[in-house]
């Protein structure tokens, strides 16, 4: 093969191989931390009855997650086993803090309405989870991705929950009201059952619905 051949090959070869794209992909449906797996659900009930701070969240979980992942893969072999668990909320607890205080020094305001649950990331099933079962067996460059996928399937999720929520809660999109007046003159009334966390529960639990019926129907074709 000549030196041209070669340099051609190696242009069209992908950024990213099939298995890394997969590790992006796969968590945003078919093996997703909350509608499969079940992770993160505390958050999702929490943070959800609008777009804006449910959007801050899901970044600051995809941040977290990410970069948590990057650094116990770097450190891996260096953790002794039988204090892995604390050397992992380390570093957890000190990128939350990093992002709460971003947060607080940028959006304030989403930082006052998300309170203590950008705190409560550390304990999210979904950052140690990853840890365990990806960052601690493997090399750095997958396990960012394997943290980026999880934290947009995550994401994803939550982003729609919230929609939902707004949407039929308060009429409004990003804090923009999107039902007219005029609806509301005929009748219509927000649902107030959306903006509490027993809505939350029954938008995940339909989504959740959804997804393992689409995922059981490939399975069966």
């Amino acid at each position: 093969m000549s030196a041209v051949e070669t340099k051609v090959q190696e242009e069209k070869k992908p950024l990213l191989s099939k298995k890394d794209r997969k590790l992006i992909t796969d968590p945003l449906s078919d093996n997703n931390p909350i509608t499969i797996q079940v992770l993160g659900i505390c958050s999702a009930l929490a943070v959800t009855t609008q777009l804006k701070p449910t959007m801050v969240m899901a970044i600051s979980v995809t941040v977290v997650v990410m970069f948590s992942n990057l650094i116990i893969s770097w450190m891996r072999n260096l953790i002794p086993g039988r204090i892995r668990i604390i050397v992992q909320l380390t570093v957890v607890s000190v990128l939350v803090i990093l992002v709460d205080q971003v947060l607080k020094a940028f959006v304030y305001d989403v930082s006052k309405q998300l309170s203590v649950f950008v705190g409560l990331i550390i304990t999210n099933c979904i950052v140690m989870g990853r840890l365990e079962a990806f960052a601690m067996g493997n090399k750095p460059v997958p396990s960012i991705l394997d943290g980026l996928g999880n934290g947009l399937g995550y994401g994803a999720v939550i982003m729609s929950v919230a929609f939902f929520r707004e949407l039929s809660g308060s009429g409004k999109i990003f804090g923009f009201q999107v039902i007219p007046d005029f609806v509301y003159e005929m009748g219509y009334v927000n649902n107030g059952l959306m903006m509490i966390p027993a809505g939350a529960l029954f938008t995940i639990a339909v989504i959740i619905w959804i997804q393992r019926s689409i995922t059981k129907k490939f399975e069966e074709a």
